[in-house]
């Protein structure tokens, strides 16, 4: 195998598929990128038997092959490198002879045979808006759990309906909701939802990496124990394995229209909750006033330490006074992306129970594409 490539093009290639690789890896073959090259091009791609990464680049090959290589390494190789092409081929040892301007590197090839075979997906599609989609994904992978003894918890429920995708996430004290538009190419799906539970942590990075692709094709493969979700867009693809169990049925806990609720600037409120909850122990909720006045907060540390502000807001119904977590707040209203946020107060037919407040985007027009539940915490007198 022999092939030349342009530097930035080939580091920027090997960073994407490693990207999803977990750090320690149990099998050290997993560790490795894939490196193909054809007639075609070359091919880079890295697989852990949980998600995938594989992505096409140009490159002048001169002698067409394959070959395993540490995927880390390569990486930080190629993003060190002088700024001139890269040739890499295979020794008659076995040996990986890397070549850019007066550097030179020798590496270790790992055994091709040894490799799992990239999963390939054949199955429903659509494609959604890049842009959308990445900013739903910021909007709602945090509120996924990250405790894995519950691993439905740990993933983002997506959920395809007519021309919708939804994405929906928890972790049993927030829900975090989003829908954005879905082009399912005109195939009918006779009114039955097409739903797959993907890992927070591999969504997150998909979002990262095609934020600015224009449109993203989602595809739905594979049953059974190896049901898998791909992401396309131009020449990078990833593909996840779904989470396998019943998401909690959470979407019927966002309330139906009410007329208690608070309007406030998002991000002076967000200012004066980071603020007033430095005084606070870690795990202690913030205490919120909301009253005619507007809202106020009040927070009673360690070592006597306490702190109170109060941000204007317009208050519409009875005054309400609750304790929040004040991370769990900041996450929500960071993820509002408008100049107004609306504090809505659901109501419980159980009056000893607390009922959870829903953080939307105050904005004119249609419904509400984000929306975030929050259960308080019980105030101590």
């Amino acid at each position: 195998m022999k092939f030349h490539v342009n530097r930035d093009v080939f580091s920027e290639a090997v960073s994407f598929v490693v990207k999803l690789l977990p750090q320690r890896n149990p099998q050290p073959i997993l560790a490795g990128v894939l490196i193909e090259a054809s007639d075609e091009g070359l091919s880079l791609s890295a697989f852990d038997y949980e998600a995938s990464a594989r992505t096409t680049i140009e490159a002048t090959v001169d002698e067409p092959g394959t070959i395993l290589v540490h995927g880390r390494l390569l990486s930080e190789i190629a993003s060190r490198l002088p700024n001139a092409p890269i040739q890499i081929e295979q020794e008659a040892d076995g040996g990986i002879l890397l070549t850019c301007g007066s550097a030179r590197f020798t590496l270790a090839s790992m055994p091709v045979q040894e490799y799992p075979a990239i999963p390939e997906v054949s199955g429903d599609s659509g494609l959604v808006p890049a842009e959308d989609f990445a900013t739903a994904i910021a909007q709602v992978a945090f509120a996924a759990s990250r405790d894995d003894v519950t691993p439905v918890l740990t993933g983002v429920q997506l959920e395809v309906a007519g021309t919708e995708l939804s994405l929906v996430a928890t972790d049993r004290y927030r829900v975090a909701f989003r829908d954005v538009p879905w082009d399912g190419g005109g195939v009918a799906t006779d009114g039955e939802s097409t739903t797959a539970l993907v890992p927070a942590r591999t969504l997150t990075e998909v979002g990262k990496t095609f934020a600015h692709s224009g449109d993203i094709q989602v595809s739905f493969s594979g049953s059974g124990d190896r049901e898998i979700i791909a992401f396309t867009a131009g020449n990078k693809t990833v593909t996840s394995l779904l989470i396998k169990g019943n998401f909690p049925p959470v979407r019927r806990l966002f309330p139906a229209a009410t007329d208690h609720y608070a309007v406030v600037n998002t991000a002076d409120l967000t200012e004066a909750v980071r603020r007033v909850a430095l005084v606070l122990d870690r795990s202690a909720p913030l205490r919120f006033t909301f009253s005619e006045d507007g809202v106020s907060m009040d927070a009673s540390g360690t070592e006597q330490a306490r702190a109170t502000e109060s941000v204007d807001a317009t208050l519409t119904g009875e005054e309400v006074t609750l304790g929040l977590n004040p991370q769990y707040l900041l996450e929500a209203l960071s993820a509002v992306k408008s100049e107004f946020t609306r504090v809505t107060f659901t109501s419980s037919e159980n009056a000893n129970k607390l009922s959870p407040i829903l953080i939307t985007p105050q904005t004119s027009g249609g419904p509400e594409s984000f929306k975030y539940l929050l259960q308080p915490n019980l105030l101590l007198r």
